[in-house]
């Protein structure tokens, strides 16, 4: 082999050497880079393991307050409107507000305009009338009243006669159908008949004699207290103007309000009930009662009527219950939005669990049970509950450990990425069960 070629085989040679020296350091960069790029997603994105943990409950024995909730509002069970249907111009005010008045109390005294004159005129044309017919109806009692104990005093002389009673006292049947004694009796029933109902046309014309006087006062130019109480939102000034309801046809007379008398008497709360809440309420369950307008306080009371029959609104019916309160509160206003908690029952000495640990499987009530930190599910019977916590009777001994629910967290499944991480000040540790 000549010089020539020996030379050409060494460069040759070397540019290999060269060339696979230079593809092995790349694939060291290569790999060092993946390399780096990995070990850099596993500290900063570490792998994650789903991991279930278990929120838990103690069974615990006490009390267990059985409630209904419902929303309704104050209503005006302790107070009163005062109306007028009288128009023209206030006079004279015998009031203020707060000061206490009587039934039939004047309030004000208002110049009737030729409207008012008119009404008033006719009412009072109606209340004479209505005495007059009193009057004419009590007369014709005292005349059948008479007439009653004629013919009672001519029914009883017949029956002393021996023509129809036998000598041992007893009743001659056979001459008490005779005519004349047959007579005698019907004419004192019939006139007894007539008195009695004579009665009733007298108690009649007094009730309509009460309407036309109570008719009489909202026309009177005097304005009276309709019952005993305090002023409250008096709305008149001398001088003030008390209009008819108008049109281009007719004057109608409306009702128009001056005032409200409020009485001593605790305030009601009517709450609406759902249609199955309605079932578990009776006369007498003790409530609390929340108001909006008295943040952070609470009332109570009890149930002192429910309207079963019901109202139906948009195709949903609620039955409206009235709760009485214990105490008075003055500033408490008619209308004002309320919410109640009715009590239906209270159980004493019972287990109970919350109501979240309560589930059905198979059709059976079940609870989890935490079991050597595992949770293991057991029959369970149920007895009352409350918006929070049920009533274990079987299944469930106190104090055991129940499952209210799960949750699913994200952990780190290396314990040397843990570790660096710890070194970065990070982690910590949930205090639920978990596996």
């Amino acid at each position: 082999m000549n010089k020539n070629n020996v030379l050409k085989q060494r460069v040759l040679g070397m540019k290999n050497w060269f060339l696979k020296r230079t593809l092995f350091v790349k694939a060291l960069i290569i790999i060092a880079a993946i390399g780096t790029v990995w070990l850099g997603s596993r500290l900063l994105f570490p792998s994650t393991a789903a991991k279930v943990q278990y929120v838990t409950a103690t069974a615990q024995r006490g009390t267990l307050i059985v409630s209904v909730s419902g929303s309704g509002q104050v209503s005006t069970a302790n107070s009163a409107p005062v109306y007028t249907q009288a128009s023209g111009v206030v006079a004279t005010l015998h009031v203020k507000e707060g000061d206490m008045v009587t039934a039939g109390d004047k309030i004000a005294e208002i110049e009737l305009d030729l409207s008012g004159k008119q009404n008033s005129a006719q009412a009072w044309s109606n209340y004479q009338s209505a005495q007059n017919n009193l009057n004419n109806a009590q007369a014709s009692l005292y005349t059948l009243r008479s007439s009653m104990y004629a013919n009672w005093d001519t029914y009883n002389n017949i029956t002393q006669d021996g023509k129809y009673t036998n000598s041992d006292g007893s009743y001659n049947n056979d001459n008490r159908l005779l005519p004349e004694f047959i007579e005698s009796q019907d004419n004192w029933l019939a006139a007894e008949a007539k008195y009695k109902n004579q009665q009733g046309v007298v108690n009649q014309a007094q009730t309509s004699l009460n309407a036309a006087w109570l008719a009489y006062q909202l026309d009177s130019p005097t304005i009276y207290a309709p019952i005993s109480g305090q002023i409250t939102g008096f709305s008149l000034q001398v001088g003030s103007v008390i209009s008819a309801s108008s049109s281009q046809s007719s004057t109608t007379q409306t009702n128009t309000k001056i005032a409200s008398v409020k009485t001593t008497a605790a305030p009601t709360i009517t709450i609406n009930l759902t249609e199955i809440d309605v079932t578990k309420v009776k006369e007498g369950n003790k409530a609390t009662v929340t108001l909006d307008a008295f943040a952070g306080k609470t009332f109570t009371g009890k149930i002192v009527s429910i309207d079963t029959s019901g109202q139906t609104t948009s195709g949903v019916t609620t039955y409206p219950a009235v709760i009485q309160l214990d105490t008075q509160e003055p500033s408490m206003l008619s209308n004002m939005s309320a919410q109640a908690s009715i009590i239906t029952d209270i159980k004493n000495d019972v287990i109970t669990v919350p109501s979240a640990a309560v589930r059905t499987t198979n059709e059976q009530l079940t609870v989890q049970v935490m079991k050597n930190g595992k949770p293991q599910s057991v029959t369970v019977t149920t007895g009352a509950s409350s918006s929070t916590d049920t009533e274990i009777l079987t299944g469930i001994s106190e104090n055991d450990v129940v499952v209210t629910s799960t949750t699913s967290t994200a952990t780190t499944s290396s314990s040397s990425t843990r570790s660096v991480f710890s070194s970065f000040g990070g982690g910590g540790g949930a205090t639920r069960i978990s596996r």
